[in-house]
């Protein structure tokens, strides 16, 4: 189903009154029910004579029940479509909404992606996953409600305009070649401890991305490294085999120090080693800018390799 922008919605647009800022504690009600849609839009409708779909809620509610340590998401459902939806309905945590929204859009991206052709027959259906995703993201956007669902992971963004610029780049660039497979899986994994608000978790995984995308370029340009090379030397043989253009390397030597003074230090300085006596508490700010340097860094390192010759 296609989405159309209602008057309201045009003229709250047009008054000012649309929130720019992202908030990430309050998952509004209405957006539940779109989510609601969308789902039933892309998975169909559970009944009797609907047993697609209806192994498809079961094993999404059986999974939930599972993580969450109960029997049954509400003893009184007639159906596991309205166990699942109605929990996500009532629920006022936030984290639960979010659990809910990551596993049933996995399922949607995986799993009727890959049997989209029994699904195109499936009673209710109207929409692909690919349509189910966009309208989601759109859906987030239209709320300022501070997530995307990309590359298979539900992520925090904190800015609109970081988000497309660089991450989106990243992740598209990170995924079209196998050999980036490691650091594209610690990137999102710095992301989903950042969601998690585990940001030292999230730097380590920062710095475990950076080194894992300089490590896989001279793989794939055959050039010569140990495996336990500090950041710092893999920079400087990136640099040694005209990763970064001459031109740039005379030009800006600040590059060379930017990078050698970034993600791995500020991991070093706030994540990494042991924390002795004292408890180290990163800030969430501390860690939303790390995160947004790795991938400003990675978007560099993965243009240049893009460009080279």
């Amino acid at each position: 189903m296609s989405i159309f922008e209602l008057f309201s919605k045009r003229r709250e647009k047009l008054t000012s009154k649309t929130q720019d800022v992202y908030q990430y504690s309050k998952i509004p009600n209405n957006f539940r029910v779109q989510v609601i849609h969308i789902v039933r839009d892309t998975i169909g409708i559970e009944d009797q004579y609907n047993h697609v779909s209806s192994k498809i809620y079961l094993e999404i509610h059986q999974t939930l029940c599972k993580e969450y340590g109960v029997f049954a998401l509400r003893r009184d459902a007639r159906t596991n479509f309205e166990a699942i939806f109605d929990f996500f309905l009532e629920t006022n945590k936030t984290e639960q909404c979010l659990d809910i929204i990551d596993l049933v859009f996995n399922v949607i991206d995986h799993g009727i992606r890959n049997n989209s052709w029994e699904f195109s027959r499936t009673r209710g259906v109207t929409q692909t996953p690919d349509a189910a995703i966009e309208e989601l993201n759109y859906r987030f956007k239209e709320a300022s409600i501070g997530y995307q669902f990309i590359s298979g992971e539900l992520i925090r963004i904190d800015s609109q305009y970081i988000h497309s610029e660089t991450v989106k780049p990243v992740l598209q660039l990170l995924g079209k070649e196998k050999c980036y497979s490691g650091a594209n899986h610690e990137f999102l994994s710095a992301h989903e401890h950042y969601r998690n608000k585990k940001y030292k978790e999230c730097l380590n995984d920062c710095l475990k991305s950076f080194e894992s995308l300089m490590k896989a370029i001279h793989d794939k340009h055959g050039w010569q490294y140990n495996k336990n090379d500090t950041s710092k030397k893999l920079i400087n043989s990136c640099f040694n085999n005209g990763l970064v253009p001459e031109y740039l390397q005379n030009q800006f030597s600040s590059v060379r120090t930017l990078l050698e003074s970034g993600v791995p230090t500020l991991r070093n300085k706030e994540g990494g080693h042991g924390q002795g006596v004292v408890v180290k508490n990163v800030p969430e700010h501390f860690a939303s800018y790390t995160l947004h340097l790795t991938a400003t860094t990675l978007l560099f390192l993965l243009t240049c390799e893009e460009n080279h010759t």
